[in-house]
């Protein structure tokens, strides 16, 4: 009996294909040395053209017109590759954060219910603090020296009083400067954020916002997100509760007879 011989085939090593090339960006790359080698030809033929028969002014304006052209469809190519990416993963994304418990990187909050609230984070124990409550216009409006300087986060309320103790009205936007100093005098960086409950999502310009204690932040600045603390309340559990049954007392009328006398 003929036995043939099987040799395993080769391995065969998946091939990874590369990432295809950004076209707007070679087209505008592309677009930009055309457009000076452009300038460089137009600047020659206008210092040597014949005096008795110059350049047609038309024919180069047309040519200028024509590289705006494609230039404005490279602009138009990136707006709708914007537009794109936010309505797939942006908009879609961002529903869903509604009602949700929301921090995200800002130093604004907006004045709203007579208060503006941050969450501000130490990256070392400061020896001094001081933490400014600004307006629109840089002015400083509250400052404070609080006691807590340990390192990690620290909530900060501000009740929307100025400096003279006049309550500012609701709907102006502040920016929170927190000034910390290390035991050595060195600055000690600082984070600020904004938290509560997401209440909207826009897109503006490309861009998509949420809305947080009535002031609006950018998605990507969004650093944590997580379910808002449910009121307390008393979980009814379905275990059956034994009921054990009072005993029912039942008084009956007793008749003692007489009894009779004892005769000697």
């Amino acid at each position: 009996m003929a036995i043939t011989s099987t040799t395993a085939a080769p391995a065969t090593t998946p091939t990874t294909t590369p990432a295809a090339p950004d076209t707007t960006a070679l087209g505008r790359a592309r677009l930009a040395d055309n457009f000076s080698t452009f300038l460089s030809l137009l600047t020659t033929q206008l210092k040597n053209q014949d005096p008795l028969a110059p350049l047609d002014s038309n024919q180069f304006t047309q040519q200028l017109v024509q590289m705006t052209g494609v230039e404005q469809q490279l602009a138009t190519n990136d707006l709708l590759k914007k537009l794109v990416g936010n309505t797939a993963t942006g908009v879609s994304g961002a529903v869903s954060v509604i009602g949700k418990d929301v921090r995200a990187v800002s130093d604004t909050a907006n004045l709203s219910g007579g208060k503006a609230q941050w969450v501000y984070n130490l990256a070392s124990t400061a020896s001094d603090l001081k933490v400014e409550v600004l307006d629109a216009n840089g002015k400083i409006v509250h400052a404070e020296a609080p006691g807590d300087r340990k390192a990690g986060d620290h909530a900060f309320s501000w009740n929307g009083k100025d400096l003279g103790g006049a309550q500012l009205p609701d709907g102006g936007t502040y920016t929170l400067r927190v000034t910390a100093i290390d035991p050595s005098g060195k600055a000690i960086a600082s984070t600020n954020y904004v938290q509560g409950l997401a209440t909207g999502v826009e897109q503006s310009n490309g861009a998509t916002y949420i809305t947080i204690n009535g002031g609006q932040v950018t998605w990507d600045k969004i650093s944590a997100i997580r379910q808002p603390a449910a009121a307390t309340t008393t979980a009814t559990s379905t275990t059956a509760t034994s009921t054990t049954a009072t005993p029912t007392t039942i008084t009956l009328p007793v008749t003692i007879p007489a009894i009779p006398p004892v005769v000697p």
